[in-house]
């Protein structure tokens, strides 16, 4: 079983450049369907979540072929099915994202429930509700969402209970061909939604308002969508989890290749802690802070504090004086962490959707097995400042979404290592 063997005690120096956002570059790849075409993307991060959609898009007649390092060209004339199958989506929550664009190309679609890790329940009742108010019809049979488009979808007011990304982004693309006018109010504002935005506006649609509470979309006709080149946004998470890491333990550490105001509220709370940033235009420098005050933080949509920042923040508020109090507003299962990380010696109570850190406590390098994709990744950074050797287990949910995690740590000085553990579920 593969496994991150982290040494603690070593200093980080040096510059990290991140990769284009995986939240951003599935959705893009999933877009493509829309119009049959040559699209070529850019700065796509080579990641696990990455090669499935790539499989997703294949399925259904795409060729779908790497062109240097994060460049990928997609050929979408030949996708002629619009049922995606079960043994992919079921890996990975993007996979949902397919939906809309298949009703614009086919009026028709079949996609299994999504999959990815097990932070909540995410129902997709808003993505069935939104396309309903288009005039979509909609079942949920035997782990199949089917939908299909009448005499074509029309716009619509859809208002959203919660401003959900995904929920945001099936519509978004959906109501690009529906006649009229929609419009998508309490959308959710992520640059993730703004990237998607802008590559469909390349594409022909015509959109407005992406990154505040309401999107407008007037509707062209299907035949007026075309491929397009486009960059993927630099990776926000990626980002601030490099970020943290420098805040615990780095002499000087830089981290590239994204915009800083994607990460305000994350990056303000780290300096009321009494980390010292600089900002740059694309980047931002951290320094190992010398002592952390406690501070208390609740996830919420953007731009909002990042549920996907929630677990690092674990991991660096039990090192900070006094009690933290983190509230989980976004997803119901999100600090099975907090185990893990009173494994190394973290002082870390759950009430409900509260989590209380009392720091600082000194952790000790042991066993852990990453729960999900950001918890993973809090664990390689604990390792980093605990006492002795931790070994992350559980690395595959870590490379859904990052590229080359350990390679980076350790070009900046960290101690770490792909290694190969027994894996104790095998063992009789």
């Amino acid at each position: 079983m593969d496994a991150i063997k982290v040494e603690g005690g070593a200093p980080l120096h040096g510059t990290i450049h991140v990769e284009g956002a995986k939240n951003s570059a599935l959705k893009l790849m999933a877009a493509t369907i829309m119009a049959p075409g040559v699209y070529h993307l850019t700065r796509v991060p080579d990641i696990s979540d990455v090669r499935i959609m790539r499989k997703v898009l294949e399925t259904l007649g795409a060729s779908v072929v790497y062109e240097g390092a994060h460049e990928l060209r997609i050929d979408t004339n030949d996708v002629d099915k619009w049922v995606t199958p079960y043994e992919l989506v079921t890996q990975m929550r993007a996979s949902i994202s397919v939906l809309g664009p298949l009703l614009v190309r086919f009026g028709r679609a079949v996609v299994a429930m999504p999959g990815g890790c097990n932070i909540g329940a995410r129902s997709i009742d808003q993505h069935l509700a939104g396309l309903e108010a288009l005039g979509v019809t909609t079942s949920n049979k035997h782990g199949d969402i089917s939908a299909k488009v009448g005499d074509g979808m029309v716009g619509a007011t859809v208002e959203l209970d919660f401003p959900s990304v995904g929920a945001t982004e099936n519509v978004m693309m959906a109501s690009t061909v529906a006649k009229g006018t929609t419009r998508i109010v309490n959308v959710a504002r992520e640059p993730e939604i703004v990237d998607l935005a802008d590559m469909l506006i390349e594409m022909g649609a015509h959109i407005s308002g992406a990154g505040t509470p309401v999107i407008e979309v007037e509707g062209v006709d299907p035949s007026e969508l075309h491929a397009c080149d486009h960059e993927t946004v630099g990776d926000r998470i990626e980002a601030g989890t490099f970020i943290v890491a420098g805040a615990l333990c780095a002499d000087e550490l830089t981290v590239t290749g994204f915009d800083p105001d994607h990460l305000g509220v994350p990056l303000r709370k780290m300096e009321l802690m009494g980390v010292e940033l600089e900002r740059g235009e694309d980047s931002v420098t951290v320094r190992r802070a010398s002592s952390l005050r406690a501070t208390d933080v609740q996830t919420l949509p953007y731009p909002g504090f990042p549920t996907d920042m929630q677990a690092q923040f674990m991991t660096l508020e039990s090192q900070a004086q006094g009690t933290s109090f983190i509230t989980e507003n976004v997803f119901e299962n999100r600090f099975m962490l907090a185990a893990e990380l009173a494994r190394m010696g973290a002082d870390i109570r759950i009430e409900d959707r509260h989590a209380l850190v009392s720091g600082p406590t000194p952790l000790t390098g042991a066993p852990v097995k990453s729960p999900d994709l950001r918890g993973g990744a809090a664990l390689v950074i604990a390792g980093l400042i605990a006492d002795g050797v931790t070994y992350v287990s559980g690395t595959r949910h870590i490379k859904r979404g990052y590229e080359r995690f350990v390679e980076k740590l350790r070009s900046v000085g960290a101690k770490c290592e792909h290694v190969d553990i027994p894996d104790p579920e095998s063992e009789e």
